[in-house]
Formats: structure tokens, C-alpha cells, sequence
């Protein structure tokens, strides 16, 4: 159903990234996964997925810096970034926001809702032509 859609699921937690996998891969769509920012920035620099679930806390690299060298490359600006992290503490919305993530998600992954945040956050970036900046 959503096969011409992407995704790539980047998380260090074994747990956490099988069961979006999972739970994606059941939705329909293309799912690709890596456990760490050096993997996933390879991956979008030659896949160019659709949406990118970034978890904040990665080894070595985070999330954070990830985020703000895919959006400083005009080849993967456009790629939306979706920060995927446990740590949802005052402040890390904005953070996530300044280094360049289209939206936030929270661990654990809630399974009655997870389907519906992603398909919200593939209509959003599909119904973008041109990024928008206000």
C-alpha cells in the first residue's frame, strides 16, 4: 500500500528498532534500519528515503548532529527528519527543531499510535512540493 514510500529507522536499541521495523514494515512500507548516525548518513546520501525516525541518542555521532549535516547538504535537505527519542524533556522539541527535525516522536513506541504519527508525518511531507519556510 505505501511501498513507494521509505522509510529509514535509525535507533541503537535492538528492541526499539525491531518493532518499528515491524510495525512499518506491516503498514506497507519500505523499510530500511541502521543503529548508528555514520550507517544512517551513508544510507540517505544514496536511498534518499521518504521520512528518517531519528533517535537522538546514538553513539559516537547523535542524532542532533546528524540532523544538522543532512539538512547543510542540499541533496538530503529534503528529507524529512522525524526525532525519535526517549528523552522527552523540556527543551529537546526545540532542539530537535533547531538542528533541522520536521517533527518529534516519543519512546517507547506506543503501538496504537505509532501507525497513525507516521502516516500524519508521510502525508505532511508528501503534501510538501517545496520546503516552506515562514
Amino acid at each position: 500500500m505505501h511501498m513507494s514510500t521509505s522509510i529509514l529507522v535509525v535507533d541503537d536499541n535492538p528492541t526499539n528498532l525491531k518493532l518499528a521495523v515491524q510495525l512499518l514494515t506491516y503498514d506497507g512500507y519500505a523499510v530500511a534500519q541502521a543503529c548508528d548516525a555514520e550507517t544512517a548518513l551513508a544510507m540517505i546520501r544514496t536511498t534518499s528515503p521518504t521520512l528518517v525516525l531519528l533517535d537522538l541518542q546514538l553513539p559516537r555521532m547523535d542524532g542532533l548532529e546528524l540532523a544538522r549535516i543532512l539538512k547543510a547538504d542540499e541533496k538530503t535537505r529534503p528529507v524529512s527528519l522525524i526525532a525519535f527519542t526517549a528523552h522527552a524533556m523540556k527543551g529537546d522539541v526545540e532542539m530537535a527543531t533547531a538542528a533541522g527535525c520536521d517533527g518529534y516522536m516519543t519512546k517507547p513506541i506506543n503501538t496504537r499510535t505509532f501507525s497513525a504519527e507516521v502516516a500524519a508525518f508521510v502525508a505532511a511531507t508528501k503534501g510538501r512540493s517545496k520546503p516552506e519556510h515562514t
